[in-house]
């Protein structure tokens, strides 16, 4: 017997952050999931999950970076489909988001031979060919939240659509400042396929408005002290900043302290992406004033579903797409806080 999971007809995704309410969307699958998908029809699709795996399959998880509640939440997901369907996980991942960190531990992963992989990788180059050589030596590969440059090796990638979530940030910065003003983004590091996407959705939206200027993005490096330190030194350089959209959940954390050290709390509206402890506290607070939370136990639950339908020659769904839940005050009691990341399982 099996399920159907309901996915939004393939094409752009409209996102809208409205900061009086909360906005959802369903996940959406590339046109290319069937042969017989036609890219112009509204009707929705589905790709079908197994109820239980043929066999007891190994997985092995490879998280971004450990201790992240992004990756955290994504276990969980992942933890919970596995107990569902009959196999085994097992978790790693690197102290750091860095790909001479993860691909250690790829290659350890690798050597001992499992059935599947569940992989965000670091970089969209420096994991290529490591990743490659795993598809070659017949472990199906599954990307969950980021990917590389050719992902054509994996049997199946599952993000967030994050052109649509950058787009979103700029949404809710502009509805808090709607005379206009400087904007930026506080980013992670360039190279990194889903933050490049967010970027670009941000970039886009506000150059497309006159009444905003973009200035250059900075990169924190994933550290929150490193982006505590860049937005000082912007906001001495550019005190009339009146939005910055932190493209993660490092760089919301950095941004949150430098602005409230700075004495901008309130001035300069923060929009942050992902939403862990530490970003809803900031909310609470009003530091920052939006949070764009993705949904990692879902990627994490469908990259399990796609990993035993590709071990069990079932129907797989190459391209999975999910949405974004806009977290703020007025829902943080509701739909808002359901949608805020884990810290354990």
């Amino acid at each position: 017997m099996n399920k159907s999971r309901i996915l939004a007809a393939a094409g752009s995704v409209a996102v809208v952050a409205v900061l009086t309410a909360c906005t959802s969307s369903k996940p959406t699958e590339s046109a290319a999931n069937t042969a017989a998908a036609d890219p112009n029809a509204p009707a929705a699709s589905a790709a079908v999950a197994p109820e239980k795996a043929k066999k007891n399959y190994n997985i092995v998880f490879i998280q971004g970076v450990a201790g992240d509640e992004f990756y955290i939440t994504m276990q969980c997901g992942i933890e919970a489909e596995a107990a569902k369907l009959g196999v085994n996980v097992k978790t790693q991942g690197p102290q750091k988001f860095d790909p001479t960190l993860q691909k250690p531990i790829l290659d350890s992963a690798v050597a001992a031979k499992p059935d599947a992989i569940l992989i965000a990788p670091t970089d969209v180059t420096a994991m290529q060919t490591p990743l490659q050589q795993a598809a070659a030596a017949g472990i199906k590969v599954i990307l969950v939240d980021t990917t590389t440059k050719d992902p054509s090796y994996a049997a199946s990638a599952i993000a967030s659509d994050n052109v649509g979530g950058g787009k979103a940030a700029f949404d809710a910065i502009k509805k808090l400042n709607p005379d206009g003003g400087k904007v930026m983004v506080m980013s992670t590091d360039p190279g990194v396929s889903t933050v490049d996407l967010r970027i670009q959705g941000f970039e886009e939206a506000a150059k497309a408005d006159s009444k905003f200027q973009y200035l250059p993005v900075q990169y924190s490096h994933n550290d929150p002290a490193t982006a505590s330190n860049l937005i000082s030194s912007a906001l001495q350089k550019d005190p009339d900043i009146v939005g910055v959209f932190a493209a993660n959940l490092f760089a919301a954390e950095g941004t949150a302290t430098g602005v409230r050290q700075a004495g901008k709390t309130g001035t300069v509206k923060i929009v942050g992406f992902d939403a862990g402890p530490n970003q809803i506290k900031a909310l609470q607070e009003g530091t920052v004033q939006g949070l764009v939370a993705q949904q990692p136990g879902i990627i994490g639950q469908y990259g399990i579903d796609e990993a035993v339908a590709a071990l069990d020659g079932g129907q797989i769904t190459p391209k999975i797409q999910t949405g974004f839940t806009t977290i703020t005050k007025d829902n943080l009691n509701g739909e808002g806080g359901q949608a805020a990341y884990k810290s354990d399982c």
